[in-house]
C-alpha cells in the first residue's frame, strides 16, 4: 500500500503567498493585516498565518504592532537608497571573491544562466514576461554570487534581497519589461559576463554596482508620485 503523500508545511505556504502579495502591491505600505481577512483569503488557520507573519517581520516586510496585530512595513526614499546601496556594495564584494575563488564549473553556470536569460524576448502577456524574466534574472545573479563560496555572505545577500524586492518590483512594473528595457539589461549582462570571464575583479565590481543601482531613479519617481518621501 502506497504511503500517504507528506502534508505541505502550511506556514511555509502562507509565508510564500503573503510575501508575494506584499511584494506585488496587493497590500499597501502601512496597511493593517487583519487576521480574519487573511484566514478567509488564504484558507488557513491562525497558527500558520502567525508563523508566516513572524517570518515576514524578520524580513522587514511586516511590522508587529504591540497588542494590535500586524501592518505592512512603511516605504521611504531613505530606505530605498540605503537598501540599494548596501546591496550593491555587498554584491560587488561577493563578485570580487567569486572571481578569485570560482572555478570552471562556476564559469559554466554563469554562462548557462546568462544564455537562458538572454533568450527571453517576448511572451504572451506582460505579466508572463515579468515573471519568467525575473526568475531567470535572479538565477543569473545567484549563479554569479555562488562563486564566492561563503555561506554567511550569501545569507546576508539573501536577506538584503528580501528587503529590496518590494522596491525592485515597482521598477519591474513600471518598465513592464519593454523591448528597450530588455535590450538595455541584455547589454549590461553581456558586459558583466565579459569582465567575469576575463577575471577582471575591479571592473566587474564597478559594473555590478552600477547595474544594481539603475532602477533607483525610476523607483524614486514612482514613490514620489504616490506621496512617499
Amino acid at each position: 500500500m502506497a504511503s500517504p503523500l507528506p502534508r505541505p508545511n502550511l506556514a511555509i505556504s502562507a509565508y510564500r503567498e503573503l510575501k508575494r502579495d506584499i511584494i506585488r502591491g496587493r497590500y499597501q505600505a502601512g496597511e493593517k493585516l487583519l487576521m480574519s481577512l487573511l484566514k478567509e483569503r488564504y484558507g488557513l488557520s491562525t497558527g500558520p498565518l502567525r508563523e508566516a507573519l513572524s517570518q515576514l517581520v524578520a524580513d522587514r516586510l511586516v511590522v508587529a504592532i504591540s497588542q494590535r496585530g500586524y501592518r505592512v512595513a512603511a516605504m521611504s526614499l531613505a530606505e530605498l537608497n540605503d537598501i540599494y546601496d548596501a546591496r550593491a556594495q555587498l554584491e560587488g564584494l561577493i563578485l570580487r571573491l567569486a572571481i578569485e575563488r570560482g572555478d570552471d564549473d562556476w564559469e559554466a553556470g554563469v554562462l548557462a544562466t546568462a544564455h537562458r536569460l538572454g533568450k527571453i524576448t517576448r511572451l504572451n502577456t506582460p505579466t508572463d514576461l515579468l515573471d519568467v524574466w525575473d526568475t531567470r534574472h535572479q538565477a543569473f545573479h545567484t549563479a554569479i554570487a555562488s562563486g564566492c563560496n561563503s555561506p554567511h555572505l550569501l545569507q546576508m545577500r539573501e536577506s538584503l534581497f528580501n528587503q529590496v524586492e518590494r522596491y525592485r518590483h515597482l521598477w519591474l512594473q513600471e518598465t513592464v519589461m519593454s523591448a528597450p528595457a530588455l535590450e538595455r539589461k541584455h547589454r549590461e549582462h553581456t558586459a558583466l559576463v565579459e569582465v567575469i570571464l576575463a577575471r577582471d575583479a575591479e571592473r566587474a565590481a564597478v559594473l555590478m554596482r552600477e547595474h544594481l543601482m539603475t532602477p533607483v531613479p525610476i523607483i524614486t519617481d514612482v514613490l514620489r508620485a504616490r506621496g512617499i518621501d
